[in-house]
C-alpha cells in the first residue's frame, strides 16, 4: 500500500469501509499458502460485509491451510477518485496486496445491474477485462451467485464460473490449481480444460463456441471438447447438518446493512411461485436440524456479541421444526438481550405464536408479499394464498398494537388486467378497513405502504419465455394504480422502471452484450444499481452504439423451441416442468408445494438430507 494512504483516508467518506485489520480477519503467511483467492464483492464494503456467502465461502477457504482467502470490495466513487489520482491499484484488505498478486479473483454475482462495477474492479485491479487477453501470469477470474445461472452477458470476461452451491467446489477448484501447479503441468488453457472436465458444476466459458440464426437467436451451444459436458449441471451441498458454517465472523468497523448473526435453516423453497428464481435454482429444500444451528448461533454470539439472531431462507415459516428450533434459540437469547427475527414468513403461516417470539414484528411495521392484488393473479402466479390468509395476518398485527402495514406487490405479470393493477389499491383500501374494525387497534391512524415493482422474466422460471412491458406500458400502469389510491391512510411506493427494464435485459442476455458492457465500462459506468449513477438514456446510447436492441431480449417474447441463452447451464429443473407451469398460469391453476405433492420438476434427481420432495432419490 502506498505511504501516504493514511491521508487518503481522511479525504473520503467513510473511511472504514478501507482500513482492513478488523477482529476477526484471517491472516496467512503469503509465503507459505499455496494459493491465494482474492473473493471480491461489486458493491460497497457495507453491503458486501452482511453477505451471508461471503462469509460462508471466506471460511470455507480459510480453514485449508494451504488457500488464503482476502475480501475485495467496490471502492465509492471519491476513493476511486483518489485511488486514480495517486497510481494505487485496487487491494485486498487483509494484505494490502494488489489483486495482481492472487492466483483467483473472485466475484460474488448478486444481481444483473453489478456488472458494470465487476469491470470496473477489474480495472482498478489492473486485469484484463477480457479472458482472452490474459496471459500466464493473470489471475484467473472465477464467477458465482444467482448471476451465474445466466452467466453469458458476462461470459467473455470470465474464466470459468461456478454453477451452484460453492463451498465444495470452490476448494476443489483452488485444490486443482495447486495439484497442476506443483506436478508442472499448469498452464492457463490445461487448467481450465481439467476443470471444466473433472469437476461438476465448473462452467468454462471459452470452452463452449456459440452460434446464432438469422434472426440473432441462439443456434446452438457447442463443446470445444469432447470429454466437457454439453451442459453444466449445478453442484448442491447434500447434507446441510454437516456443510461448513462459519463459528466467527469479520466484524465490521462501520454500521453494515445486516449487522447480525445470520443463521441459514435450509436452502430452497417447496412453494414455486412462477416468477421467482431462486425457488427454482436453489431446488431442492435441504434443512438443519435446530441441534445443529442452536450451536452454530451460540458459537457465533461467543464469538461476535451481536445483539440479534436472523433466521435467513427463502420462508422460513417452511421449515418443518420453526417452533423447535426458535423455542430453542429462546431460553438463551431472551436472558441475553439478544433479538430473535425471522424475516421471511408467509402470510399464511404468521401466528400469534411466532410474532411474540420474534424482533421482527416488535417493530411498528410489518411487512407482508401477496405480490397481486386479485386472487385469479395470485393464483396465475402460484403465491397458493388468499385474502383471507392475508386478513388474518394484519389482524394479529392490529391486536398487537401494530398500526403499519408495508405490502409487496408486482406488476406487469403475464395475463394482468386493469381489474388486477385496481386490486393491488383495492386490496390496501380493505386492509385499513380491517384496522379499523378491529376491536384492539391502537388509537393511531393506520398506514399501509404498498411498494410495486415491475416484473422481471428471468432464467428458470415459468415465466423465462415472458415478454417484460415495455417502458411506456410499465409507466402508465405505474400511474394508472397510483389513480387507484384514493385513501391517504395508503402511501404508494414503485421502483424504477428503467432501472428493471435495463435489468431484463441483461438477465435474459447472450454473449452479444458484452459488447456494450465494455463500451459502457470505457464511458465510467459503475455503481448501475444505485439511483444517482444510473442513466436510462445513456443506456440507450450504448445499447445504439453496440448494434443491439435492447428490446429484443427484454419485450420479446422467447419461443417454446427457441434456444435460450442459459440453456448451457442445467439447473436441475427441467425446461419441460417449466412449461408445464407456464401453461397452469395461463389457465390460472395452482401447483401444490413440493410437500403436498411432487409436481416432477426434476430436483429430486439430487438427493439430499432432510429434504422434502416425496420422490427425493435416497440411495
Amino acid at each position: 500500500m502506498k505511504e501516504n494512504f493514511s491521508s487518503i483516508l481522511k479525504a473520503v467518506e467513510k473511511p472504514g469501509r478501507y482500513c482492513g485489520g478488523e477482529y476477526g480477519q484471517v491472516l496467512k503467511d503469503k509465503d507459505k499458502v499455496r494459493a491465494r483467492f482474492a473473493f471480491c464483492f461489486p458493491d460497497t464494503y457495507e453491503i458486501g460485509m452482511s453477505n451471508l456467502g461471503i462469509r460462508i465461502l471466506y471460511g470455507c477457504l480459510n480453514r485449508e491451510e494451504d488457500i488464503w482467502c482476502e475480501r475485495v470490495y467496490a471502492p465509492w466513487t471519491d476513493m476511486q477518485a483518489q485511488m486514480k489520482q495517486n497510481g494505487i491499484s485496487l487491494w485486498a484488505h487483509e494484505s494490502g496486496d494488489p489483486l495482481t498478486d492472487f492466483d483467483f479473483v473472485g466475484f460474488t454475482l448478486q444481481y444483473e445491474m453489478c456488472y458494470t462495477t465487476v469491470l470496473q474492479m477489474l480495472s482498478m485491479g489492473n486485469i484484463p477485462l477480457l479472458a482472452s487477453e490474459r496471459g500466464e501470469d493473470c489471475p484467473l477470474v472465477i464467477g458465482g451467485g444467482p448471476c451465474s445461472y445466466n452467466p453469458e452477458p458476462i461470459a467473455d470476461f470470465f474464466d470459468l464460473f461456478n454453477i451452484g452451491e460453492g463451498e465444495q467446489m470452490l476448494v476443489d477448484i483452488v485444490q486443482l490449481y495447486i495439484r497442476m501447479k506443483e506436478e508442472g503441468r499448469y498452464t492457463r488453457a490445461a487448467f481450465l480444460h481439467e476443470a471444466a472436465r473433472t469437476i461438476p458444476g465448473v462452467y468454462v466459458p471459452s470452452l463452449y463456441r456459440v452460434t446464432y440464426h438469422e434472426d440473432g437467436t441462439v443456434e446452438a451451444y457447442t463443446p470445444v471438447y469432447d470429454d466437457i459436458p454439453k451442459r453444466v449441471k449445478k453442484q448442491i451441498i447434500q447434507d446441510m447438518d454437516k456443510a461448513f458454517f462459519p463459528e466467527k465472523l469479520v466484524m465490521p468497523y462501520i454500521d453494515t446493512v445486516h449487522d447480525r448473526i445470520v443463521l441459514e435453516p435450509a436452502r430452497g423453497c417447496i412453494r414455486g411461485c412462477r416468477f421467482c428464481q431462486a425457488g427454482m435454482v436453489y431446488r431442492p429444500v435441504r434443512e438443519k436440524t435446530p441441534e445443529v444451528l442452536d450451536a452454530q448461533a451460540r458459537a457465533l454470539y461467543a464469538s461476535t456479541g451481536y445483539e440479534e439472531v436472523s433466521l435467513c431462507c427463502l420462508s422460513i415459516s417452511d421449515y418443518t421444526k420453526v417452533d423447535e428450533l426458535t423455542d430453542r434459540l429462546l431460553t438463551w437469547t431472551d436472558p441475553n438481550m439478544v433479538s430473535l427475527s425471522l424475516p421471511s414468513l408467509r402470510v399464511d403461516s404468521f401466528t400469534k405464536e411466532l410474532m411474540e417470539k420474534v424482533a421482527s414484528v416488535r417493530a411498528s411495521s410489518i411487512t407482508f408479499a401477496p405480490e397481486a392484488g386479485t386472487q385469479r393473479m395470485r393464483d396465475v402466479i402460484n403465491k397458493n394464498v388468499v385474502e383471507a390468509d392475508l386478513m388474518r395476518a394484519v389482524n394479529v398485527a392490529f391486536d398487537a398494537g401494530k398500526n403499519q402495514i408495508k405490502l409487496y406487490f408486482m406488476q406487469g405479470l403475464p395475463t394482468e388486467t386493469h381489474e388486477d393493477l385496481k386490486g393491488i389499491a383495492d386490496l390496501a383500501h380493505r386492509v385499513v378497513e380491517a384496522f379499523y374494525a378491529n376491536p384492539n387497534h391502537v388509537k393511531r391512524a393506520p398506514l399501509v405502504t404498498i411498494s410495486v415493482s415491475p416484473f422481471i422474466p428471468k432464467p428458470f422460471t415459468p415465466f423465462q419465455w415472458e415478454a417484460q412491458d415495455d417502458l411506456d406500458t410499465m409507466l402508465a400502469k405505474q400511474e394508472y394504480v397510483g389513480e387507484c389510491v384514493t385513501d391517504r391512510k395508503v402511501r404508494y411506493t414503485h421502483h424504477d422502471g428503467e432501472i428493471c427494464r435495463i435489468e431484463a435485459v441483461f438477465a435474459r442476455g447472450d454473449r452479444k452484450l458484452s459488447k456494450a458492457l465494455l463500451l459502457a465500462h470505457k464511458e465510467g459506468f459503475c455503481f448501475d444499481a444505485w439511483s444517482e449513477f444510473f442513466s436510462y438514456q445513456k443506456w440507450l446510447s450504448v445499447f445504439a452504439r453496440s448494434g443491439i436492441d435492447p428490446a429484443f431480449y427484454a419485450n420479446r417474447a422467447f419461443g417454446r423451441d427457441e434456444v435460450l441463452p442459459w440453456d448451457v447451464i442445467d439447473c436441475g429443473v427441467s425446461k419441460a416442468f417449466l412449461w408445464r407451469e407456464r401453461e397452469r398460469a395461463y389457465a390460472a391453476k395452482t401447483t401444490p408445494n413440493c410437500r403436498e405433492a411432487c409436481s416432477g420438476c426434476g430436483a429430486n434427481q439430487f438427493g439430499g438430507e432432510r429434504a422434502c420432495c416425496p420422490k427425493m432419490k435416497t440411495e
